[in-house]
């Protein structure tokens, strides 16, 4: 009994309980009906302990602990007689935060939503492209440079070909062409990235050649280059289980928003919205929620 009696935890808690009940009794100053009494619940005595456990990493000592409920009751005092005063109208600060608050309410709502398969399913067929996996290249090319060849750039290209040709798919392509600053040969490079270095006509046209065999001239943003394709990996779209982690992020932001709006037409239910100034159209009633007049 006696190790109970001199446990720190018990008069914490017997602290918090006498904090409680004195702040509990509390009157507020003034003659407003029913804005007379603030009670500090035992539950927020303990979210202000934890609050200070967290942030300082150990609890508060009992006058810490003190002060922050007379922090919290000054704060509560100031609000409610603020509210009084109408202070918080036409501030755009509170109004925005109060707003952002309400839509809190609505995401909580959504974020307790646990999707199907099914439900995750149909949200990656209705999206496909924003998580179809892009086609992927591995190649080698030749460049030409125009500058150098001028005219006669076409002719000295389809010889070059065909000579790359007699060479073989597997021709050694810094043997040949122009001086080049980048890479010859490409692995599994995306439509994106290529798109970046070539240009995307460069890497649409790599989409209609044959693998196995030199082609071209391909232009690019640099001039000309001669291409040969050993491996295509075909655009997709995948199944669930490659994506899911981004489809369930994608499906719950979604549902947020859906969610938030379904609450604020609720809510709009209750008032009639009057736009004075403008002539009522069709587009307004419906920025209202139809219920403008």
């Amino acid at each position: 009994m006696k190790r109970i009696i001199k446990e720190p935890l018990l008069h914490f808690l017997l602290l918090g309980a006498g904090l409680f009940i004195a702040f509990g009794v509390m009157q507020k100053p003034g003659n407003r009906e029913g804005s007379g009494s603030i009670v500090v619940t035992m539950g927020q005595v303990e979210n202000l302990a934890a609050t200070f456990a967290k942030t300082w990493q150990r609890p508060p000592t009992p006058q810490e602990l003190a002060g922050l409920v007379r922090n919290y009751v000054r704060e509560e005092v100031f609000y409610r007689e603020a509210i009084a005063l109408g202070l918080d109208k036409d501030d755009t600060v509170i109004r925005r935060r109060l707003s952002q608050k309400m839509e809190f309410v609505s995401e909580d709502i959504a974020a307790q939503a646990e999707p199907s398969d099914t439900e995750l399913t149909a949200y990656l067929e209705a999206h496909p492209d924003s998580y179809r996996v892009e086609p992927r290249f591995t190649f080698r090319q030749v460049y030409l440079n125009p500058a150098r060849h001028g005219e006669h750039l076409a002719r000295d290209a389809t010889q070059l070909l065909a000579q790359l040709n007699r060479a073989g798919a597997e021709a050694d392509a810094t043997q040949f062409g122009d001086p080049w600053l980048l890479e010859h040969q490409f692995a599994a490079e995306s439509a994106t990235d290529i798109g970046k270095q070539f240009g995307e006509q460069f890497a649409a046209e790599l989409l209609e050649l044959t693998p196995g065999q030199w082609q071209g001239p391909v232009e690019s943003g640099y001039g000309v280059h001669l291409v040969c394709v050993s491996e295509r990996t075909e655009g997709r779209v995948p199944p669930l289980a490659e994506v899911r982690d981004a489809v369930r992020r994608d499906w719950d932001n979604a549902r947020r928003l859906e969610m938030n709006d379904k609450f604020y037409q609720e809510l709009l239910k209750r008032y009639t919205v009057t736009i004075e100034g403008l002539e009522t159209t069709e587009q307004e009633k419906n920025l209202a929620g139809n219920r403008t007049k």
